[in-house]
């Protein structure tokens, strides 16, 4: 598992391009902004806020599972954010 700094910059970089894919993709299509994009931003930044809660919290038996928990949480988000973005 790589460190947890590592990890917090995964979740910073991969949901700021996502949020930055949805200003590009509404610029490309030149609608400006929609209430679409608006919500998937929403959503990218409340899936921002949760992961990093789960990655502060020491409290967790077993801490190198949990972040394992907390990577492939943030893959599937991710993922579902992007599904989302293909649809604008």
């Amino acid at each position: 598992m790589a460190s947890i700094k590592e990890l917090k910059k995964d979740v910073n970089n991969v949901l700021g391009d996502i949020i930055e894919a949805v200003y590009i993709v509404e610029a490309a299509n030149g609608k400006g902004e929609t209430k679409e994009g608006a919500k998937i931003i929403d959503d990218a930044i409340a899936v921002f806020d949760d992961l990093i809660v789960k990655i502060n919290d020491r409290k967790v038996e077993n801490r190198k599972k949990h972040l394992k928990s907390v990577r492939t949480e943030l893959e599937s988000k991710a993922k579902g954010l992007v599904e989302e973005i293909n649809k604008l």
